[in-house]
């Protein structure tokens, strides 16, 4: 199993590259299940079926305004416009790399201003429709 440091992943919000502000990301699938379970022929056992897909998307790092393609004026003019488009090369960019492309809506942006250290921000997506898993082309 290879192994691959974090800190070559890329991540584009909008069409903007916000990965030299991000410290971390979280990329989370999950399916609905639907309880299934009948009367006698199941005797004690539950039985499931599978659902809809769903998964979300979250990522923090720090605070910097000094260009208008700095994550407070990217993020928070997202609010309230709808889906936008999130690209996210988590080995990396480079052909065959992977890379996970969806559409995805802004549910929070916050800030933290601790008085001991820097000021940090994070945003939360929900992520809507079909996630597109690909390799990287040239």
């Amino acid at each position: 199993m290879a192994r691959k440091h974090g800190k070559d992943t890329f991540v584009s919000v909008d069409g903007v590259d916000l990965s030299t502000y991000i410290s971390s990301s979280e990329f989370g699938l999950s399916t609905d299940v639907h309880d299934t379970t009948g009367y006698q022929p199941t005797g004690d056992a539950k039985t499931y079926t599978e659902g809809l897909l769903d998964g979300t998307f979250s990522m923090e790092g720090w605070y910097d305004t000094t260009a208008s393609t700095s994550p407070r004026p990217v993020l928070t003019g997202l609010r309230g416009g709808g889906a936008v488009t999130i690209i996210r090369q988590v080995e990396g960019t480079g052909s065959g790399l992977p890379q996970d492309s969806f559409s995805a809506i802004l549910t929070s942006y916050s800030e933290s201003s601790p008085a001991e250290d820097i000021v940090t921000w994070s945003a939360e997506f929900q992520i809507t429709g079909p996630i597109t898993d690909t390799a990287q082309s040239a």
